[in-house]
């Protein structure tokens, strides 16, 4: 991880219970969980749009372009 042990995960913890308070948490974790979720989704979706691009791109060229050999 980026080295941090139990107690200083839970220095942070308690930081952040102080910062926030404990009815926010739940809201947060949530929010954050979300955010995640987006991303990947986002990545993934570029991901496909860069592969259906290629390949119509390979398709339009007759195939996947040749290697030179030397």
């Amino acid at each position: 991880m980026l080295g941090l042990g139990p107690w200083e995960l839970l220095i942070v913890l308690a930081v952040v219970l102080l910062i926030f308070g404990g009815k926010r948490l739940p809201e947060l974790a949530r929010g954050l969980g979300k955010s995640v979720t987006n991303f990947k989704a986002g990545l993934n979706e570029e991901q496909s749009e860069e592969t259906e691009t290629t390949t119509r791109a390979q398709q339009e060229n007759g195939g996947p372009p040749k290697e030179k050999t030397g």
